[in-house]
C-alpha cells in the first residue's frame, strides 16, 4: 500500500502541499501566476509568433476554401482583410488580464464564470485545441506524404489497404503517422518553441513563394476565435503589458492577410492549370507530381514540403499543445501539467480522424463556424467583465481559494451571470447552428444570416447580457473607475501560506487555507490597492 501511494505521489504534478481535493482544482504550478523571471516575451516575440502562426497550411486552406465556395479573388481578399483586421482588437482586449497579472486563460476565466463554473468553458477550449492539434498534424502528415513521393515516386503506387469509408489511403496514413510522431517528439521540447519561432516564420515564408462555406469575414474570424479565447496564455509571458498590445494588433492581421492572399492566388491558379478547382494547397502539390513528375518539380516540392513540415511542427506545439496543456491543467491539475496536457491533445487529435474535416470546403467551413459560436459566447463575457464590469480591478489571490468571501466564489463557485450570458449568446445562433449540422431542418433566412455573423452576434449578445446582469445584480469587485490593480497584492497566496507553514515545521493540513488566511482579515480588507505598471 505504501509503495502504491509512493507511485501515485510521483505521478502528481507540482502543487502546494496540504490542499483539499477541491482546492487542488484551483492551484498548481501551471495555474498560479507566472513568475517574473519567466516573463520573457518582448514585443518582437509577439511579432515573430504571429508571423510564424500565420504562415501555415491552415491559413492557406481557409482562404482557398473561399475560392472553392464561389468567391473571386478580390472578394475573398476583402473578406480576409476585414475578418483578420477585426480579430486584433478582440485578441488584445481579452489578452490584457494575462499581460497585467501574469495569469493564463483558465485563471482569467474564473473571474467571469466562477472558480468551478470555469470548468465548462475551459473544457470547450481544451476540446478545440485537441481538434486543432489533429488538424495541423494531419496537414503536416500530408506534406510528409508529398515529400516522400517527391523523393521516391514509386511510393504513390503503394497498395492501398484502407477501406473506402476511411476516406484516406495507406500512403496518406503513413505520412500522417510520421507527421504525428514528429509532433509528439517536438512537444517534449516545448520550452524551446519561443526561441525557434523566428526561424519558423522565415522557413514558412520561403516555402510559400515557390508555389505557383460561402466565404465571408466570418470564415477568417472563426478560425482565430480559439486564439482570441486563450489570448491570456501567451500574454501572461509578456515582459511588459505594452508588449502584448500593438505588436499583436499590427502583426497578426498583416501576417494572416499576406498568407491568405497567397492561398487565394494558388487556389485561383489551380483551375486553369489542372482543369479543376482545388482548395487544399497540399492536394495542389500532390497534383503537380501527378501532372509533372520531372526532377525539377520534384526537387522544388521537396524543399517546399519540408518547409511546411517544419512550420506545422512548431505551430502545433505553440498554438495547440501549449494551449491544450494550459486548459487541461485547470481540469485535472493534480495529474496534468502543460507538457502532459500536450500529450493528451496528441492522443485526442489523432483519434478524432482529422482528415474527415477536409472532405470538402463546405465541411471545413461548417466546422469552423460551429465551434466559433461556442467560443464567442465565452470571449464576450470575459472581455466585458474585465473592461466594463471590474474595470481592471482584480483580486488575484481569490482565484486560488475557496474562501466564500472571495470575489470569484459566487454561488458554490459558479457565476450564474456568465452562464446566462453564454446561453443567450448561443441561443441567438442556435437555429442557424442546427441548420448547419442538419441542412434538412429548415430555418428562416434571417436566422441563417445571424449565424453567418456569429462572431458578432455571439460575442456581442453574450457580452451585453453579461453587462446587464452585472448592472442589476453587481458581482463582488464591480467598480465604477478603471484602474488596473491587484487588490490582493501583499497578501499571502495559498502556495505561500503552505510554504511558510512547512518552513515553520508544521505539516500542512488539508483545507487549512481559510484558517490561516483569517489572520489577514476578509478579502478586500487585507491590503491597500497596489497599482500595476502598465
Amino acid at each position: 500500500m505504501a509503495k502504491t501511494k509512493s507511485v501515485i505521489k510521483r505521478l502528481e504534478t507540482n502543487h502546494p502541499e496540504g490542499l483539499s481535493h477541491a482546492e487542488l482544482f484551483l492551484s498548481s504550478e501551471d495555474l498560479l501566476p507566472v513568475d517574473d523571471d519567466k516573463k520573457t516575451w518582448d514585443w518582437w516575440n509577439f511579432v515573430t509568433f504571429w508571423i510564424a502562426d500565420s504562415f501555415n497550411l491552415n491559413t492557406f486552406t481557409i482562404a482557398s476554401s473561399m475560392i472553392s465556395a464561389g468567391l473571386n479573388w478580390w472578394q475573398a481578399l476583402i473578406c480576409v482583410i476585414i475578418g483578420y483586421g477585426l480579430v486584433g482588437p478582440l485578441l488584445v482586449l481579452n489578452a490584457r488580464p494575462g499581460a497585467i497579472f501574469g495569469i493564463t486563460f483558465p485563471a482569467v476565466n474564473r473571474t467571469t464564470f466562477g472558480l468551478f463554473g470555469s470548468l465548462w468553458p475551459v473544457f470547450n477550449r481544451a476540446g478545440m485545441a485537441c481538434i486543432w492539434w489533429g488538424v495541423q498534424a494531419w496537414l503536416g502528415g500530408e506534406c510528409v506524404y508529398v515529400l516522400i513521393r517527391a523523393l521516391w515516386p514509386s511510393f504513390a503506387n503503394l497498395k492501398n489497404t484502407m477501406p473506402a469509408s476511411s476516406e484516406t489511403t495507406t500512403g496518406e496514413r503513413y505520412g500522417d503517422a510520421t507527421g504525428s510522431s514528429f509532433n509528439v517528439n517536438v512537444t517534449r521540447t516545448t520550452p524551446l518553441t519561443c526561441h525557434l519561432q523566428p526561424m519558423s516564420s522565415h522557413s514558412s515564408s520561403t516555402g510559400c513563394f515557390p508555389s505557383p462555406p460561402s466565404g465571408s469575414p466570418s470564415t477568417s474570424f472563426a478560425g482565430l476565435f480559439t486564439l482570441i479565447t486563450n489570448a491570456p496564455d501567451f500574454a501572461s509571458r509578456a515582459k511588459k503589458p505594452s508588449a502584448a498590445v500593438w505588436p499583436q494588433i499590427i502583426a497578426m492581421p498583416i501576417g494572416f492577410s499576406i498568407t491568405s492572399f497567397l492561398g487565394i492566388v494558388i487556389a485561383s491558379a489551380s483551375q486553369p492549370q489542372f482543369g479543376v478547382q482545388i482548395w487544399d494547397v497540399v492536394k495542389i502539390m500532390d497534383q503537380m507530381l501527378e501532372v509533372d513528375g520531372s526532377s525539377k518539380t520534384r526537387a522544388g516540392l521537396v524543399f517546399i514540403s519540408a518547409g511546411f513540415i517544419y512550420v506545422q511542427l512548431l505551430l502545433n506545439v505553440a498554438a495547440n499543445s501549449i494551449s491544450a496543456g494550459c486548459d487541461l491543467t485547470a481540469l485535472f491539475p493534480r495529474w496534468i501539467n502543460i507538457r502532459r496536457g500536450g500529450y493528451v491533445a496528441a492522443v485526442v487529435g489523432i483519434c478524432m480522424n482529422p482528415w474527415l474535416l477536409y472532405k470538402s470546403s463546405a465541411t471545413f467551413g461548417n466546422y469552423l463556424g460551429a465551434y466559433g459560436v461556442l467560443l464567442s459566447c465565452i470571449a464576450g463575457p470575459m472581455i466585458t467583465d474585465y473592461w466594463l464590469v471590474r474595470r481592471g480591478h482584480y483580486r488575484v489571490n481569490d482565484l486560488y481559494t475557496l474562501d466564500k468571501e472571495g470575489w470569484y466564489y459566487y454561488t458554490f463557485g459558479i457565476n450564474w451571470r456568465g452562464y446566462l450570458a453564454y446561453l443567450c449568446g448561443f441561443a441567438i445562433n442556435a437555429p442557424g447552428f442546427i441548420n448547419t449540422l442538419a441542412p434538412n431542418i429548415v430555418v428562416p433566412v434571417a436566422a441563417q444570416r445571424i449565424y453567418s455573423l456569429s462572431w458578432i452576434t455571439g460575442t456581442g449578445v453574450s457580452g451585453l447580457i453579461y453587462f446587464i446582469c452585472c448592472y442589476f445584480f453587481p458581482p463582488p469587485g464591480m467598480n465604477k473607475h478603471f484602474q488596473e490593480v491587484d487588490e490582493s497584492a501583499g497578501e499571502p497566496r495559498i502556495d505561500e501560506i503552505q510554504r511558510l507553514k512547512a518552513e515553520a515545521g508544521t505539516p500542512p493540513a488539508e483545507g487549512d487555507y481559510d484558517d490561516k488566511a483569517a489572520a489577514y482579515g476578509k478579502p478586500g480588507e487585507r491590503s491597500q490597492a497596489y497599482v500595476l505598471d502598465a
